[in-house]
């Protein structure tokens, strides 16, 4: 009897151990997301530093004027939550990740656990919980960026400023575990549901554990799955993963030697990374004053429009099992196994009104087969009654070959420079 009950406990406690990790079915409705928006942004934005790592090698002087004088100088007044989260629901994001606390500690919520938080600035508002407020009327996922590894903690205790140093590891530094628990449980409880969050640590188990015994529906990114940062992987990659990437250089508001990647590059970085099975979270960085800077605001937009044409092609889709790429086209596949997506990239000068032809060596049609073009009709190009722009295909023996036409006008200089996509319903892959 002693035996069975030892062997029962042992089953219970494997089972509850086990289970402080993601829910495979929550891993794929975030796969199924495709597109997020990071947002960077802490006290040292007003100083167009990089985000808290100015700290690491400072003198004392530049450490205690950071933590003791940079607060009082900090006045968001143009933030305006309501109109961010209309400006990322409107680019066709699921969710946003917003970094509630940084690695220097300071924390953008109203906190009982430090006075180095938003509270004890000229502004003075709980700006996490006003964003998070604006993105669920939004229907946004609600995302946590939270670093374990805490400067102000680390400086307090009297140890270096380091992320590399044995005491800024949690799994080392028991005070700065319990620390971050607190800071965790306050985040859970005041401000949730949270949907996401995004652990930025070297050694992240044992936060990753306790978030999941708080709240078994939160889907954890960076800690539980590969998130490359700054990069794409070379090939298709399992889900769940997440590729970070910021718009210019640099993560958070950068006023000066900024050079930003053009909408038309995040578009088909996008597209990359959905066909290569990812996420893409698409990093910002306010300005100080709370505005989103209008290069930022300027690529949202151009990004917003491709989406709104084409996000059927990058939401709920899955890998082409068969091939990622070929030439200057890119896929992925619908729920319904037999229907493709087609992201043909790098066409020049292709004119409203305008056919291209297109040959797929992966697919074979079907009797059923159907060709269309995301976003438009394929009934009329304006201005040119002549013209039909219906899309057409013909299987030969080894290809199938698309006819297609930009119809839409989008620009008013009918030529729009982002990709098209195709959609092929009820067609064959074919393994090569």
């Amino acid at each position: 009897m002693r035996f069975k009950l030892s062997v029962l406990l042992f089953l219970v406690c494997t089972t509850a151990f086990t289970q402080l990790k993601n829910q495979p079915h929550l891993e794929q409705d975030f796969m199924d997301m495709g597109f997020g928006i990071f947002v960077h942004w802490s006290l040292d934005s007003q100083l167009g530093s990089v985000i808290s790592h100015s700290l690491v090698g400072a003198s004392d002087d530049y450490v205690n004027r950071y933590f003791n004088e940079l607060p009082k100088t900090f006045y968001p007044d143009k933030f305006d939550a309501d109109e961010w989260a209309r400006l990322f629901k409107i680019t066709g994001a699921e969710y946003v990740v917003f970094t509630t606390k940084h690695h220097n500690g300071f924390c953008m919520w109203d906190t009982d656990t430090t006075d180095f938080n938003i509270m004890n600035t000229p502004y003075g508002k709980d700006i996490t919980g006003e964003l998070f407020t604006a993105l669920r009327k939004q229907g946004l996922k609600v995302g946590v960026y939270f670093s374990p590894e805490d400067f102000s903690f680390l400086n307090k205790q009297g140890e270096l400023i380091s992320r590399n140093s044995t005491m800024s590891q949690i799994t080392e530094n028991e005070d700065l575990l319990e620390y971050d628990k607190k800071q965790v449980k306050e985040l859970v409880n005041n401000y949730g549901p949270i949907d996401v969050i995004f652990f930025d640590a070297f050694k992240t188990s044992p936060i990753v554990k306790y978030v999941h015994s708080l709240d078994s529906n939160i889907v954890v990114t960076r800690g539980e799955m590969k998130t490359p940062e700054q990069n794409i992987p070379n090939t298709a990659m399992p889900g769940p993963w997440e590729t970070c990437m910021t718009m210019g250089t640099q993560w958070q508001y950068k006023p000066t030697h900024e050079e930003y990647k053009s909408g038309t590059e995040l578009i088909e970085k996008l597209i990359e990374i959905r066909a290569k099975g990812g996420n893409f979270l698409m990093n910002i960085g306010p300005k100080p004053n709370g505005e989103i800077p209008i290069e930022q605001e300027e690529r949202l937009r151009e990004i917003a429009l491709w989406m709104y044409v084409n996000e059927e092609g990058i939401k709920n889709v899955r890998p082409v099992p068969t091939i990622v790429k070929d030439g200057a086209m890119w896929f992925t596949k619908g729920t319904d196994e037999n229907t493709a997506y087609v992201f043909i990239t790098g066409q020049k000068d292709w004119f409203k009104g305008f056919r291209r032809n297109f040959l797929l060596k992966n697919m074979k049609a079907t009797i059923y087969t159907n060709v269309s073009v995301l976003g438009q009709n394929d009934l009329v190009v304006e201005y040119w009654p002549e013209n039909t722009p219906t899309s057409r295909y013909i299987q030969h023996k080894d290809l199938l070959e698309i006819s297609i036409s930009r119809a839409q006008r989008l620009y008013n200089d009918k030529v729009w420079p982002n990709p098209i996509v195709v959609k092929i319903t009820n067609v064959e892959f074919i393994k090569k």
